[in-house]
Order: C-alpha cells, then structure tokens, then sequence
C-alpha cells in the first residue's frame, strides 16, 4: 500500500470512529433478534464491521492467524493508553501499574473462565508455554508426551530441556482425519509410561484447525498420574470454552491472535496446586511460592499493552463470543465444502464441525505448499502461509470476520484453477 493510498483509508476509517464504540455496540444492538448462525452468513452486515479495519488493498488477506489486525478503535484506545501512561511517567509505573494489571487480569479470567489467582499475563503464548516447560524440576530419565504437530517453538523448547536435562521425548502423529475423540486419546495414552511427567496437546492444531478433545486427553492423562499442559494459542476469542472445564493442569494462549490485542500479550494459567513448583525464568524476590505473578517476572515492560487488554475485551463482547465463532466457523465452511470433493484438492481440516472452525488447510497434488502459497499470492493477489511437514502438505488459511464471501470465492476459483 503507497502512502497515498494509506493515508486515504486511514482519513475514511477514522471518520467512521468518530462515532465510538458505543456505535458499534449499537450496530451490533441492531441484530440483538438475529440468531448467531443467521447472522453468520449476513455479509452486507459483515461489511459494516470491515470498516473498522485499515486493509491493503493489494492483495486478500487470509493470514490471520499469526497475527490478527487489530481494528481501528482498539488501536485507538492503544494509543490513547501509551500516552496516558508516557504521561503519567514513573508515577504510574511505581502507583498503578500492578493494581491495574490484577484488575485486568481478573477481567481476563473471567473471559477464558479460570481463577483470577492462576492467571499471569504473558508476552505471548510462546513465553507462557515455554515458562511450563523449562521451568519443570526435571531429571535424567524423565519423558514428556507431544506430537509432530505442535508448535515448534514449544517442540525446540523442548528438545534444549532435552539436551540440558537428559529429558526423554516421546513424539505422536495427529491424524487430520479422526474417526473419534478415542482414536486421538488413544494416541496419546499409548505414548506414556511410568517415567512420563508431562503432556502437551494442543487445543486447536495451529497448522490445521483442528480441535483436539482437550477434556478426554487430560482425564486420560490423570489418571495415568501425568500432567497436561495445553497450548491454547488460536482459541481464546476464536470460539467458545472455559478453562476450568478442561481440569489441565496448564495453558497457554496468545491475545494478538484472535482476541486482537496489539502485539505483546499472552496468558498462561496454571492450576493452583502447580505454581510453587515451578522455577521462573528470571529470578524474582517475591517469596510466596503460590503467587502466580512471580512466574512470569520479566522486569519493565509496555504497560500500555497489558490496559488495552481490556479494551480488546470489551470489543469482543460487543461482537458476541457466539457471533464470532459461528462467523468465523461459516466462512471456512463455506469454501472448504466447495473444494473438498475436487479432484487433486486436499483439505487437511476434518469436516465435523465439532473438530474445526475459522482455521483450515489445503493443499494441490503435485504442487508443493512452497509453490502453492507463492502462485496464489503471485498469479491471484491471495496471502497464506504453506505448511510442509508433520503429515500436513498445504497452506494454512486463516479469514478473520472481515473477509468476505467475494473474496472466498476468488480463493475458491485459484484453487480449481491450478487443481486443473
């Protein structure tokens, strides 16, 4: 986008603003009547919400999960908090900086629906993760359950626990078609042996969509006397849960994802009787072992990020958790049921709704995922992301509840083009 351009959609987007979010809220307010799955399929009212985005027009963009963009009025309040807090200087820092992040915090809770006091805020999912992992008491012998599927930041996390510890890693496949919940729990529970001490899932595969029966595995996993730690980057504000009914003894998500905090902000949960056990990254001089917030010491930081936060999830309940996840769910339906049955197409996404929402993947015989992301991006202006590995031969493609049917079904005709 040249800087004409640029600055042309940020003059119609911040006019739009001017209203507020109580404007938003009350568009949203407008449809109160409307069932979520009718309202899924409502493009011209999705529309409307396109325009609290700054978008290039240069290209489709269906990479959103690593990073989704942030809409205009919570760039807004962004920066409305980095001058409040520039201001305000160190006497923010040393009289309200804490206060306001256990405030936040709590608030952030009750969305992912956990205890308020075994929830840290984090930098990413990365950092929560990875705090788990290093931070165990491990020893020569120990093993530790994941699959070829799993991040790989997590995956190199462990393998330096590996190397450092003697730690013994015991990898699995996730099928991308499971015909049960049990064939999946399966998987894992003949992975493990006596010298097991943790196991990590991850609730929606970020490479596929797919979403795993966190539950079952964790049931399975106590009962075996093993812990699971679940890593929950592409869940929070993507569809709905609650921690707490997992019983995990452990997760870990990202906000810039789907939550659409700007970049800089995670959380990590840990099950209360866990937090004394684990060794922070950096030392911290807090001397109760059970508070949570010594976990995640990381010294000063962007403050700003942590108040927007809130402002993020007060947008996100505007929007309506149920709203979201049946849009996002609609629009990934919608051009995987028109390519799954084309010759040469392979969606790697199961089909059940159950096991999927707005993240899927796809991949052309005979087209490298490489070559795959490179010609649509090249020869049809589509943005994704190829995936070539751990069973799984495609590009990763990631609407957000922007995206339109128009631009699915530009997607839709490139892929039975180069299929053909």
């Amino acid at each position: 986008m040249n800087k004409r351009t640029f600055l042309k959609s940020a003059a119609v987007t911040t006019a739009g603003l001017q209203l507020g979010l109580s404007s938003f809220a009350a568009m949203f307010e407008t449809k109160k009547n409307t069932d979520a799955i009718t309202l899924a399929s409502d493009d011209a009212f999705w529309k409307s919400i396109r325009d609290q985005y700054i978008l290039k027009s240069e290209y489709i963009n269906l990479e959103n999960g690593y990073y989704c963009i942030t809409p205009q009025p919570i760039i807004e309040k962004f920066i409305e908090n980095v001058r409040y807090v520039n201001r305000e200087g160190a006497f923010y820092m040393r009289n309200f900086q804490f206060d306001n992040k256990k405030k936040i915090t709590s608030k952030l809770a009750a969305l992912v629906g956990c205890p308020a006091d075994q929830l840290a805020i984090t930098r990413n999912a990365t950092e929560s993760l990875d705090l788990v992992i290093a931070g165990q008491e491990w020893k020569s012998g120990d093993e530790a359950v994941m699959a070829l599927q799993d991040y790989g930041a997590m995956l190199d996390m462990f393998e330096q626990v590996s190397k450092r510890c003697g730690v013994v890693l015991k990898k699995v496949s996730v099928p991308n078609h499971p015909v049960s919940d049990e064939e999946i729990v399966s998987l894992y529970e003949k992975a493990i042996t006596p010298k097991t001490k943790l196991l990590m899932v991850c609730h929606m595969i970020n490479i596929t969509g797919q979403i795993l029966p966190i539950r079952k595995i964790c049931d399975m996993a106590h009962r075996k006397g093993v812990e699971v730690m679940v890593d929950g980057a592409h869940a929070v504000a993507h569809f709905e849960f609650k921690i707490s009914d997992f019983d995990c003894d452990y997760y870990g998500s990202s906000l810039h994802k789907w939550l659409s905090v700007p970049l800089g902000a995670g959380l990590l949960y840990v099950k209360k009787e866990k937090i004394a056990k684990l060794w922070p990254l950096l030392g911290d001089g807090n001397t109760n072992l059970s508070d949570i917030s010594r976990i995640n010491h990381t010294g000063t930081h962007p403050v700003h990020t942590d108040l927007t936060i809130s402002d993020a999830i007060d947008y996100y309940h505007m929007i309506g958790a149920e709203r979201k996840e049946k849009r996002l769910r609609y629009l990934q339906l919608y051009w995987t049921s028109k390519v799954r049955n084309i010759k040469k197409i392979i969606v790697n996404t199961p089909a059940d709704e159950k096991r999927c929402c707005g993240i899927a993947n796809v991949g052309i015989e005979g087209i490298p995922p490489g070559d795959l992301a490179k010609r649509l991006m090249d020869e049809f202006k589509i943005y994704t992301v190829a995936i070539d590995g751990a069973n799984v031969y495609g590009c990763r493609i990631t609407p957000n509840i922007y995206t339109t049917v128009d631009e699915l079904d530009q997607f839709v005709a490139a892929l039975k083009k180069l299929a053909a």
